[in-house]
Order: C-alpha cells, then structure tokens, then sequence
C-alpha cells in the first residue's frame, strides 16, 4: 500500500554535535548502511539529502536506512567509534553491532529526549477535550488497558500525516514493513501452531483488532487520507508500537537507533538508563568483541512461544521453553508452587525445572485425594524443607514421572502432526512458490515447531525409564561474575545435585596471581 504525503514545507533547524568519542568510521562487517556523522553547524533541510519518497508500507518496500543515518547525526544521535547497522534477510532484519572491541561501561549511545516518542508525551500532546469521543469508543471496544498503546499509535500516524513537515520521517522510512509475529500471520499458519502459541497468537492478534481502524473516525487531527487508508496502515503503527516500544516505569517509548538492539537470550551487551533530562544513554554491559551484535532483553529469554508471537522471531538460543502444561484449574496452591509461563520449564539440555515436578506432584495427590501428602508438600515449600519435598517426591515418583511421560508423548504426537501439516504444503521446499507468496511465514512456525519439539525429546530420553533418572539429576542455572574492581565480568554454569549442593563450570577463577577474588558479585541470569 503507498500512501502519498503532500509536501507543504520544509523545517530549518540549526544543530550541532558533539563529536567527543562517538565518532563512527566505516567497517568491513556484512552490508554497512550507516554513513560517518555529519557534524557540522549549518541550517537544515531534509529535502537536501532525501529524495522526496511516499510512505510505503508495501511488505516488501525497501528502508532507508542511509537517510535515518543522516538524520540521526543532524539531529544529535551520538554513536560510539565501531557502532553500526547491518541488515540480514534483504533488508528485513536490520541491527545494531560493533565492529571494534568495547570495553565494560563503555557508553555507545545517545539520544536526545526530544527524539524519544513515548505514550506519556503523546497523552499530553494528544489527549484533548476534542478527543473525549474518540477515547470512549476505545474504552466501549474493549481497549482501555491499550490507552497507551493507541495515543502512541496516534502519534505515530500523525507524523506519517506530517510527511516530510515531521521531524521524524527519515526515522519513518527506515522502520520494517514486514513482520512475521502472530499479527501478520495467516489464518493457515494459526492452524500449524501448537495449542499454548495458538492461545498467545490470539491474544495478540485480539489485542490489535479492539485497535482497528474504526477507533481512529472520530480522532479530530487525523485527516480523511488516513482515515480513508486501507486498514493495514493502522495495523501497520500498531505493529511499530508493539514491536519497538519499550515499558519505562509505565511509560511506552520507543527511542530511535536504540530500537535497533536485537534481542538477547543468553546474556546483553547494552544497559541502558535515562538521565535526568529524560536522555537515552546506552552502555556495553561486559567487554563486547568486534563484530558482536550489540543486545538488550525485550523480555523473558526463557518463553520463546511469547517472544515469537509478539516480536515475530524464534531465538534458537533460548536455554529453556515453556513445558506446555494447561491444567484445567489453576488454584492459590499452584500459583503458589510456581505455576506460570516463565517457571514452568523444560530445558534444552533435557532438565526439568522444579516448578514442573511440584505441580506434577500436587496434581497427583489432588487426584488421588491424598490430603495429608498435599499439604505435606505445601508445608515444606513455605518453610523451604528441602529434604521433607524431596522426600514426596521420591516417594511419589513412579506416578508423577508417568505423568511427565506422558504428557511429552501427547504433546509431541500433536505437534508432529503440526509438523507434518506445514510439510504437506512444501514448507521445507526452498524453491516453494506458494509457501513464499501465501504463507511467508510458515517456515518459521515450522522450525519453532521442531525447536520445542526437540525440547521436549531432550526431557523424554532424560527420564524415560531406562535412564534411571531421580526426579531431578540437577538444575543449571547461568549465573554472571563479575569483578567490580577489576571490571571484568564473565558467564559460569552452575549444578545443583539433589543434595542441594552447587558446582559451577566457567566464570571468573581466581586472581592472575591465584589469590581469592575479594570483590566478585554473582547474578543469576537464566
């Protein structure tokens, strides 16, 4: 779809930039779409470098990414020496790396407050008398809780109104048009997702249609051209929004370059934090090498499912995925015990998360109207008795890891015949015109679908029962070292046996001199 803006104007702004050490030179890593700053304290004009483009939300519109670059150095942007954007995937995927080595606490970014959108600034911007109206519609669709959502949706189709006239339309013409998270999927590929992302794919999808174009017909500010623009412009800024912003204290920002971090499973390179003024500063979170894609957490590393139906991608690095268990009832013991989607896992490495076992554990007893043992179980969870829970879980072990079998034996039947669904139509044909023009997002099911799959395999042939497993070997966490004084920081897998004893593997060691580290903090992490 191609929306044409009518230019009316142009802005002058006179900027300067401060060049102490955020210069950024050209580097050999993958196709470089930054240029070098241009620093410079002469007036501005877009139009004296951007070409006069529509605003093309087509899936397969180009990005200019080269104006943004610009944009960003005229506008006070300020990258470190090595900070670059590459693209992966014909320009679909475009991220942030460095091409030089980093130290710890090296800042690589900052952007200026009054570049930052955000759901606050757009309320106040936006939310006037005149909008009264407009907003009970929302509330009378069920939206309310996406306030937030829909004033920065509003903002965001107000400088696509703007055309050229908005500060932020080189920004605009850089952002993605093609998504492959649970909005932008087809009914079909719905059909090949496993019940727990199906019901995720839903509630996002769900989300997004109580924010239709409708909601938008009685927004004084936003003209008939957009309003009479086919719905998928609208979808379009709810999936910028949905994708991009960040929750800061409840505010949704979305700050530009910044949102060209990736996601990160294992472990970051970027912290960030705003200073008083409202700035977005980033730093390198441990020693980043040349060539590292540069990452902040866009959320729970442990639930791909969400990450996949929100942000449209699978992290293959994820340590652990969701163990899929829907209980027909969920009670106050439970949630208790720990049942939720970021603790109830199953590790790639074949461990099952405590969580599991528990719930495993109370459900049986629960069926087997075994009080005295459930709130035996309960009794020794809040009083931390390790040895009085391991004891029932020893003592319930046949029932409870015939449960477990069980349901990893269901659940792989199922997701094979998802599998084997997606198959049937040439998903896993390269060359498959079909699967490229109707379902392009099908292949990336597929391989999600084979990604919890062998999930779910590693923790079958763990306690499949000619592996003699107890009902828990061992829990390995990902803890962080790091030495405060000598500002060095590295990653340490941790064991715990069924003794509840630790031993670790990796992390900092001693002193180059072999003395003992006196200054080191540990993180759990994942």
């Amino acid at each position: 779809m191609i929306l044409h803006i009518v230019l009316k104007g142009f802005i002058t702004i006179s900027l300067a930039a401060d060049t102490a050490g955020f210069a950024t030179p050209r580097a050999n890593h993958g196709r470089l779409l930054l240029p070098p700053p241009l620093f410079s304290t002469t007036s501005y004009r877009p139009s004296d470098y951007l070409d006069y483009l529509p605003i093309d939300i087509d899936e397969n519109a180009s990005r200019n990414i080269l104006s943004f670059g610009a944009w960003a150095n005229e506008y006070g942007i300020q990258r470190a020496n090595g900070f670059q954007l590459v693209e992966e995937d014909d320009g679909k995927d475009v991220h942030a790396i460095t091409s030089m080595y980093v130290p710890s606490g090296t800042q690589v970014l900052y952007v200026p407050e009054s570049l930052i959108l955000s759901s606050n600034k757009a309320i106040a911007e936006l939310r006037t008398p005149e909008m009264e109206e407009a907003e009970q519609f929302v509330i009378k669709a069920g939206a309310e809780s996406e306030l937030r959502e829909y004033y920065l949706m509003l903002k965001i189709l107000q400088e696509v109104q703007n055309g050229k006239n908005s500060i932020w339309y080189p920004w605009l013409q850089s952002l993605p048009r093609y998504f492959s998270n649970a909005v932008a999927m087809t009914e079909y590929c719905l059909l090949c997702l496993p019940p727990l992302m199906r019901k995720l794919a839903m509630e996002e999808r769900g989300k997004q249609r109580r924010l239709s174009p409708d909601t938008i017909e009685m927004v004084p500010f936003i003209g008939d051209d957009i309003k009479s623009h086919p719905g998928d412009l609208f979808k379009w800024a709810y999936q910028i929004v949905a994708t991009r912003a960040v929750d800061v204290d409840g505010d949704l920002r979305i700050v530009p370059m910044a949102d060209y971090f990736n996601h990160g499973s294992d472990y970051t390179e970027i912290e960030a934090s705003y200073d008083a003024a409202g700035n977005y500063n980033a730093y390198t979170s441990y020693d980043v090498p040349a060539g590292q894609q540069l990452r902040i957490s866009y959320a729970d590393p442990r639930n791909p499912s969400h990450l996949f139906a929100r942000y449209g991608f699978l992290d293959e690095n994820c340590p652990a995925t969701y163990c899929k268990l829907l209980p027909p009832t969920v009670n106050s013991d439970m949630i208790e015990l720990g049942y939720s989607l970021d603790r109830m896992l199953f590790y790639k490495n074949g461990e099952v998360a405590d969580e599991v076992w528990d719930i495993f554990l109370y459900q049986h007893l629960a069926e087997t109207n075994n009080i005295y043992d459930q709130q035996a179980l309960m009794n020794a969870y809040r009083q931390g008795d390790y040895d009085a829970k391991l004891a029932l879980h020893n003592n319930h072990y046949a029932a409870t890891s015939a449960a477990l079998l069980k349901h990893i034996d269901d659940f792989i039947e199922e997701i094979d015949k998802l599998i084997q669904k997606a198959e049937t139509i040439g998903v896993s044909d390269p060359n498959s015109v079909y699967i490229r023009y109707e379902h392009p997002r099908l292949p990336l099911i597929h391989r999600h679908n084979l990604f919890v799959r062998e999930t779910f395999q590693n923790v079958r042939n763990q306690y499949s029962p000619d592996q003699g497993a107890n009902w828990r070997e061992a829990t390995r966490v990902l803890v962080q070292e790091c030495d405060e004084v000598a500002m060095e920081c590295a990653m340490a897998e941790c064991v715990q046996d069924v003794q509840g004893n630790w031993e670790c593997t990796g992390g900092l060691g001693p002193n180059v001199d072999g003395s003992e580290r006196l200054h080191k903090t540990q993180r759990v992490i994942g």
